[in-house]
């Protein structure tokens, strides 16, 4: 008797999901005023984007040198991605709840946008070079069409895909259409809600890849939809059974647990669960980014300063330049270290169980 090996359903070996839910009722007009309550979010995300790519950046060298993406860096990253994927779908990447988002890293079933990427075991060394800028070229092209030139990556990151203008791309355009006809009907047309599901899963997915998540290629097609082809979330349908422990384990150490998916392949994913880093290394971790960055720009200062211009620091002369570099030094050096501190195993804390 021989048995036959399912097929995968369509989009079904995604290593990223993306799901958004809209609220049975829509306010007609809070779509006129959410450009000022965004404000807060947009200000932290501005800083946790930064820290965001210069993580992503270390992350970049520590593939190359180990093959794996450092469990808690990776995790931190996920939780400022799942952070403006719920601002996004609530500003004008996507007006689909009227539901203030929260100021957390974690993930919650009742989350009206939610976002899952599968911790990968091992990642490639060869196309961690390559993969961010010329493998995702095609996806550039083709999403500066249809979310702005300034929406695709960087933006999205660091918040600004709550506005969902930056470039007047296609999604402007549809997300416009929504806020007119919430004006004047209170609700959410299906057909212009499964297009901006797409774009955004489209744009998340390719986000995920040029920042070294995943070696999944994102496939270049809409799917369309509130709910990823990919299947549920952890803490949804069949996965909750199996996230509700978990999660209930976090929840007595005073934490959220960030559940990878239990069905996904076994080298991609490691057998216990994630959980977010909690708050002190999440502080760590973005104070260690901006020190690194900030230390690396005042090295750079300080070599443009050699040209004895002075336009750089407002002083000439070796002695400025050496004041510059020795700064950007130890301050690039504090930052690494707070970075080592705070991506190191969280271990008994939550991280592996």
């Amino acid at each position: 008797m021989t048995t036959s090996t399912p097929v995968p359903a369509r989009g079904e070996d995604s290593p990223v999901r993306i799901q958004a839910r809209t609220d049975e009722h829509l306010s007609r007009g809070l779509w006129l005023v959410k450009w000022l309550l965004l404000v807060p979010h947009l200000v932290v995300l501005g800083v946790l984007g930064v820290a965001f790519w210069v993580l992503t950046v270390v992350a970049l060298f520590a593939v190359l040198v180990t093959g794996r993406y450092p469990r808690t860096m990776f995790a931190y990253n996920v939780g400022v991605l799942r952070w403006g994927w719920r601002v996004t779908w609530y500003g004008y990447g996507g007006l689909g709840t009227d539901r203030y988002p929260r100021f957390a890293l974690d993930d919650r079933p009742d989350d009206a946008a939610r976002l899952d990427i599968a911790y990968p075991g091992r990642l490639s060394r060869g196309l961690v070079l390559v993969k961010w800028w010329l493998l995702a070229l095609p996806h550039y092209l083709v999403l500066a069409l249809l979310v702005g030139a300034g929406g695709t990556i960087v933006g999205r990151v660091g918040g600004g895909g709550a506005f969902g203008t930056e470039g007047g791309g296609l999604l402007s355009l549809l997300v416009l259409f929504v806020g007119v006809l919430l004006l004047f009907t209170g609700r959410y047309p299906a057909g212009l809600l499964d297009l901006v599901t797409g774009i955004d899963r489209w744009v998340l997915r390719v986000v995920a890849y040029a920042a070294l998540m995943t070696d999944s290629y994102p496939p270049m097609r809409l799917d369309q939809g509130p709910q990823d082809p990919a299947g549920p979330l952890p803490g949804d349908g069949p996965d909750r059974t199996t996230a509700a422990p978990a999660a209930g384990a976090a929840e007595g150490r005073g934490g959220q647990a960030l559940l990878t998916r239990p069905e996904a392949p076994p080298e991609r994913v490691a057998a216990a669960p994630l959980a977010p880093p909690p708050a002190g290394r999440a502080v760590l971790l973005t104070a260690g980014a901006w020190a690194l960055l900030l230390g690396l720009a005042g090295g750079v200062a300080g070599v443009v300063d050699t040209t004895g211009t002075g336009s750089v620091t407002g002083a000439t002369g070796p002695g400025a330049t050496a004041v510059a570099l020795v700064a950007g030094g130890v301050l690039a050096l504090a930052g690494a270290v707070l970075i080592a501190v705070g991506a190191r195993s969280v271990g008994g804390e939550g991280g592996r169980r």
